[in-house]
């Protein structure tokens, strides 16, 4: 059996776990209003940095805080949202498969190179997750307010030999969410460990 002293360190580690991964959650909120041009792009497609406190939240306390963050940020975007919620769903599919895997893979052997690999690993899968979602749930939410042809028009503007909605999410959404998984990764790659020890608690 457990000693008193065991559960209270438990009960204290299950406290702290929840309050950052609260706070990670707020700031994933906030930094998904702080959005940047995607090279390549029409002005619709922005990108934003948000999944980088939700991959913190995955390497510090494993993937289903990582979820949780991305599950919370999404909610709370729908206070806010014009497309019904749908690129909420979309944005939590991507997202959540990105720290999901890198956190899998970080859990169990939790080095510098494995963090990478993880980190590589875990882009490559919000690449195609992000093509997947783009094809059948975010481009449909694009044609209730341009006709297919001008959406895909808009990025054929930037990238000449587009010229259907699939070549659209090959050559556009796979390297971009795979860009985007490479960036964060590398943002948290350089900063988590100073990070850590204040989310842990440690000394």
């Amino acid at each position: 059996m457990k000693s008193v002293s065991q559960k209270q360190n438990n009960t204290r580690l299950n406290v702290r776990t929840l309050a950052m991964t609260a706070m990670l959650s707020a700031i994933s909120f906030i930094l998904a209003f702080v959005e940047f041009p995607v090279p390549l792009s029409p002005s619709f497609a922005r990108m934003d940095l948000s999944d980088f406190p939700a991959l913190i939240g995955t390497f510090a306390f494993g993937p289903v805080s990582g979820l949780l963050i991305e599950l919370v940020k999404n909610s709370l975007q729908l206070i806010s949202t014009s497309t019904g919620g749908v690129g909420e769903l979309a944005n939590f599919f991507m997202g959540g498969s990105y720290v999901f895997v890198a956190g899998i893979i970080y859990r169990f052997h939790k080095t510098k190179t494995t963090a990478w690999i993880s980190c590589i690993t875990a882009s490559i899968v919000m690449g195609i997750v992000g093509a997947v979602t783009n094809y059948f749930i975010l481009f449909p939410v694009f044609e209730q307010f341009m006709p297919l042809d001008q959406v895909i028009a808009s990025f054929s503007a930037f990238i000449p030999f587009i010229k259907t909605k699939l070549e659209v999410v090959l050559y556009n959404a796979f390297p971009f969410n795979l860009l985007k998984g490479l960036v964060i990764g590398l943002f948290t790659m350089l900063v988590y460990k100073k990070l850590a020890p204040i989310l842990k608690g440690l000394k």
